[in-house]
């Protein structure tokens, strides 16, 4: 198992991540149903606070269920664990749509210390009822975002949440959604306390600006997030017109998008912090049609 230490500057807080090699998988028989018990073994694990898990062994053909099985069934050893990641892993491991992910139903009341949860992949994925009264951050990074996953979060009671960012994603990697959809999310969605909004990864990012900019969100959150996507000059008009009527929001996260520098420009003059790094120029055009990709999509 490979370990990869992370320190805060101020040494208050640490991390480690738990990750498989081909070689752990092929040659030493390794996979999900040892990775928590040599986590539970391992002499940093009393000691940390966040737990990230990359690969667990050929992750393109088995999923996560028995890991977040063995962490319910040892929930009282997990109980210092204040934030989560399963799924860190990069395209030489696993592309993020072959991911087989796992059922978190089990996991919001096994774990009501927990503060942050980021999930990578979509395929499989479930979260079930989600309630817990703690968590602060949800973070969901795929290629594609179902209407199953959608209706859970915006069913989800959490109160403490303030962090919301969704991998929206595209039809061919699991998304079965529209601008309905993420507008029908945010309508009904209670997170009293949100104070980041992040709708990003869409091939439909100028059409969910629209969505997010007349949802109830904007006038508490400090960070819109609509980055990775497809947004070009139509959104960016839209941002330059309603931004001005939110003083609360502080940062404006478009990074990797379509905007011409003109329209870059425009946005850096407002009174926010603006990231429009990351500027992409459509792939051609054809029958009227304009061919820009989302960052997250294979």
């Amino acid at each position: 198992m490979n370990f990869i230490l992370v320190d805060d500057a101020d040494k208050r807080r640490k991390a480690h991540e738990f990750s498989y090699s081909f070689e752990d998988c092929d040659e030493r028989g390794k996979g999900p149903g040892t990775m928590i018990q040599e986590i539970l073994e391992s002499e940093q694990f009393p000691e940390l606070e966040e737990l990230v898990i990359g690969s667990w062994g050929n992750s393109w053909e088995r999923g996560c269920q028995k890991l977040i099985d063995d962490i319910v069934a040892n929930a009282d050893r997990f109980s210092h664990i204040r934030k989560l990641f399963i799924g860190d892993m990069d395209f030489e491991e696993c592309e993020v749509s072959w991911i087989i992910q796992g059922d978190y139903s089990a996991l919001w009341a096994a774990m009501p210390q927990l503060r942050e949860l980021t999930i990578k992949g979509s395929t499989e994925l479930v979260l079930g009822d989600i309630c817990h009264d703690t968590l602060e951050a949800l973070t969901i990074i795929c290629g594609g975002l179902s209407t199953d996953i959608i209706k859970s979060i915006q069913n989800a009671k959490l109160p403490k949440l303030k962090k919301l960012l969704l991998y929206i994603g595209v039809e061919e990697y699991g998304f079965d959604g529209n601008e309905s959809t993420i507008r029908e999310l945010l309508e009904c969605a209670d997170f009293p306390e949100l104070t980041y909004l992040g709708i990003c990864d869409s091939e439909m990012q100028d059409e969910l600006t629209k969505v997010v900019l007349e949802s109830k969100f904007m006038g508490q959150i400090h960070t819109l997030d609509l980055s990775n996507g497809t947004l070009s000059d139509k959104g960016g008009a839209l941002l330059l017109e309603k931004i001005p009527e939110f003083p609360n929001i502080q940062k404006l996260d478009l990074h990797y998008n379509f905007l011409s520098d003109e329209m870059a420009k425009k946005l850096e003059t407002l009174p926010v912090e603006v990231d429009s790094s990351d500027r992409n120029v459509a792939d051609g055009e054809e029958d009227g049609e304009v061919f820009m990709y989302a960052m997250l999509t294979e």
